[in-house]
C-alpha cells in the first residue's frame, strides 16, 4: 500500500494531471492498494475541500485497478464522522484513521475516538494508523480490545518500529481476521516473518518495482531473496532520514523524474548533501522502477 504523495504547483494548488500521472506510476509499478492523505502524503496540509479534491482524482484515476483508501488524522472526533462520511460517498475502499495530535488521551478517550468514527460509516473498512510521531503511542491492548468491539475495524498500520509493539498486537488478534500493516519500509521483511499482512511504505512512489518484491519473493517462498530486496531497499530509506519531514518522499520522486513539485510551506525541498546522497543512494532503485 503506497501513501500517495500529491503532486503541488507552484501556487499551492493540486496538480491534477501530475496526480494522475503518479497513480498510474505505483499502479504500473504493482502497488496493490493506494492511501490517500497518510503522513507523507501531507494530509495535514489540506482543508476538507481540498481532500475532496484530491480523492475525486485519485479515485478517478485509479478507475477500480487498485483500492484507494482515504486517510485521516482529526483531533475532533466529529470531524473524524464528517470526513468518513465524505469517504464513503467519494467512493473509499476503507479508512485509515491516526490518532489524534497535540493532545494526551486516557485510552478510554482513545476508545470512543475510534469508534465513533468507524460506527459511522459500519459498512466501511476501518484501520488503525498508529505513529507516534504524535507523540505517544496506543497500546495492544486497546487495539485488541477496538479489533474485537468494533465490526469494521479490521486492521492496524504500525509506523511505531516497535517490533515487541508489532507482536504482541498481532498475538492479541490471532482469533480474530485483523490484518496488521508495517508502516516502517526498512521493516517490511521483518513484518511479513512476524504475521503482517503488508506494508504501507512511502518509498513505493519512487521505487514501486523494488518494494512489491520483498513482498512477492516472501510469498513465493523465497525469503533470503525477499530479505536481499529490503537490504537492497534500506540505504536509500535511511538516507531519507537526513531531510526534514517529511519532504525526503518529494525529493526522491522529483529525482525519479515525475516532477512532483515541492512540499507545501513551511517545508522546502532538501538541497546540498541530503540531496546529493539522496540521489547516490536512490539511483539504483529508480532505475528498477523504470524498466
Amino acid at each position: 500500500m503506497v501513501p500517495l504523495l500529491v503532486p503541488m504547483n507552484a501556487d499551492e494548488t493540486v496538480n491534477e494531471p501530475k496526480l494522475r500521472e503518479v497513480v498510474d506510476f505505483v499502479i504500473n509499478g504493482g502497488v496493490d492498494s493506494i492511501l490517500a492523505f497518510g503522513s507523507n502524503s501531507e494530509f495535514y496540509m489540506f482543508t476538507d475541500e481540498e481532500m475532496e479534491q484530491i480523492f475525486k482524482i485519485m479515485v478517478d484515476e485509479a478507475a477500480d485497478r487498485v483500492p484507494v483508501i482515504f486517510g485521516m488524522g482529526p483531533i475532533r472526533t466529529t470531524h473524524g464522522v464528517k470526513l468518513a462520511k465524505m469517504a464513503q460517498k467519494l467512493g473509499a475502499y476503507g479508512i485509515s484513521i491516526l490518532q489524534p495530535m497535540f493532545l494526551t488521551p486516557t485510552d478510554a478517550e482513545l476508545e470512543l475516538h475510534y469508534k465513533t468514527i468507524a460506527e459511522s460509516v459500519p459498512d466501511l473498512p476501518a484501520m488503525i494508523y498508529h505513529n507516534p510521531r504524535v507523540g505517544y503511542k496506543l497500546s495492544p491492548e486497546l487495539i485488541a480490545k477496538l479489533a474485537h468491539e468494533v465490526p469494521n475495524i479490521v486492521g492496524m498500520k504500525d509506523s511505531s518500529g516497535d517490533m515487541t509493539f508489532l507482536s504482541e498486537a498481532i498475538r492479541l488478534t490471532e482469533d480474530i481476521d485483523f490484518r496488521t500493516f508495517t508502516g516502517k519500509d526498512t521493516l517490511i521483511y521483518l513484518g511479513l516473518c512476524l504475521g503482517t499482512y503488508g506494508s504501507v511504505c512511502s518509498t513505493a512512489n519512487s521505487f514501486p518495482v523494488t518494494v512489491k518484491k520483498i513482498y512477492t519473493k516472501f510469498q513465493d517462498g523465497d525469503y533470503a531473496g525477499s530479505r536481499a530486496e529490503q537490504f537492497k531497499l534500506n540505504p536509500a530509506r535511511l538516507a531519507q532520514n537526513a531531510a526534514s519531514f517529511p519532504v525526503a518522499t518529494k525529493d526522491v520522486a522529483n529525482l525519479a523524474g515525475l516532477n512532483v513539485g515541492d512540499p507545501i510551506k513551511p517545508s522546502l525541498p532538501s538541497s546540498g548533501k541530503v540531496l546529493d546522497n539522496l540521489r547516490e543512494l536512490s539511483q539504483s532503485l529508480i532505475d528498477e522502477s523504470k524498466q
